[in-house]
């Protein structure tokens, strides 16, 4: 037992003696060691977040791009291309259904033969994903085999089953339907699509909004300068040679009637404009009398224009820009995130009925307070001159 004990004790002295020696040399070269990887380690995470945030970019930057060729439109027809040239980076084969009367009629494709392949035919509206997005109003996913059989039928499915259904809505109705699809390879990106389609939508609205407040000024006679504003299409008429997108879709079981039915966008604005003016005659007293009583009528009727022209312009502000106008009146600077836009309509007022009978009304700008602010001027933010 002795001797094991006194040649355990001489181990341990050797091996202390040999780490003493060379444990700081092998401490130095660990250090070395570990050093040397970090740069190769930290550049991998540098090169692997740098190539997502430029695949991160490059997305952006083509979303920017769609919706610019969307907001290019001036008409519906323009606006719809635009949304189906702009969709095809985003769906392999698409397909535009008009809705109207309950019924779903094509109008045009991509990714489905030629552009017009699609074109007046009748979509399955009683069951399946175009009967739940038209019902529900909300993006619908679904499986090829969901879908209409004689739609399947004539156009085929993608590979991969997995299709989907976008409601275009205009005032709280779906106007149109969007199918998508990713055909044989397999490009589908829902949440871009829905970007896009309510980006027209919107774009729609704001174009006819335009229109509006460009017959709005045509009513007050050629004398008035009239404010520049974007080029639209013409008025629908009876015997115009105007060709609707929508008009040529009617359901031909329906009866026609006298008068053409208006475009969805523009009939958005028609009762929207209608609901304010109920809405600011219910708002007011019965017995309350009339502001403009004691001027001429020519000066009363320019008075009443004159209103409902800022309000037209600032209702287009609100509809653009609606997280801005969220976001202002929360933190409490609504005039520095809209101040372009406003100052631009406020132009476009000043050159409409700056030099007549209502340019003290100031109605421009107590329609941005009434409208935009809500009446609390402080939500404008300091920099808003009252």
């Amino acid at each position: 037992m002795a001797d094991s004990n006194q040649l355990h004790q001489i181990v341990e002295r050797a091996v202390a003696q040999v780490l003493d020696h060379h444990l700081p040399k092998l401490q130095a070269e660990l250090v070395e060691r570990v050093l040397a990887e970090l740069p190769a380690a930290a550049a991998a995470p540098a090169e692997a977040s740098a190539g997502s945030q430029g695949q991160a970019g490059l997305g952006q930057s083509n979303m920017v791009q769609a919706v610019a060729r969307i907001h290019a439109g001036t008409t519906q027809k323009e606006i719809l291309r635009a949304l189906l040239d702009a969709g095809s980076a985003y769906g392999s084969r698409l397909a535009l259904f008009v809705v109207k009367a309950g019924t779903a009629n094509g109008w045009q494709g991509r990714g489905l033969g030629e552009d017009d392949s699609v074109k007046d035919f009748p979509l399955d509206m009683t069951s399946g994903p175009a009967a739940h997005s038209y019902q529900n109003r909300i993006v619908t996913p679904a499986n090829i085999a969901e879908m209409d059989p004689r739609f399947v039928k004539q156009f085929g499915g993608p590979e991969n089953e997995q299709i989907m259904v976008l409601p275009l809505v205009l005032k709280d109705k779906v106007a149109a339907l969007l199918y998508a699809d990713g055909g044989g390879d397999g490009v589908l990106d829902g949440p871009s699509l829905e970007v896009l389609v309510m980006t027209t939508s919107a774009w729609l609205e704001v174009a006819s909004l335009r229109k509006q407040a460009q017959r709005d000024v045509s009513d007050a006679g050629p004398s008035m300068e009239r404010p520049p504003v974007a080029p639209t299409s013409p008025p629908v008429q009876a015997g115009s040679s105007f060709s609707d997108p929508f008009a040529a879709h009617t359901p031909k079981h329906i009866a026609p009637v006298a008068a053409p039915e208006p475009e969805p966008a523009a009939e958005v604005v028609e009762v929207a404009a209608h609901a304010a003016s109920a809405g600011a005659a219910a708002s007011a007293p019965a017995t309350a009398a009339d502001p403009f009583a004691g001027m001429s009528a020519e000066d009363a009727d320019t008075h009443r224009k004159a209103q409902r022209f800022a309000r037209l312009l600032v209702d287009e502000i609100k509809l653009y820009n609606q997280a801005k106008v969220a976001e202002g009146r929360r933190n409490k600077d609504l005039y520095d995130r809209l101040k372009e836009d406003i100052e631009k309509s406020r132009s476009t007022f000043q050159k409409r009925y700056g030099s007549t009978a209502a340019a003290g009304g100031d109605y421009f700008q107590k329609e941005v307070v009434r409208s935009l602010a809500e009446d609390d001027t402080s939500v404008m933010g300091a920099s808003f001159r009252k």
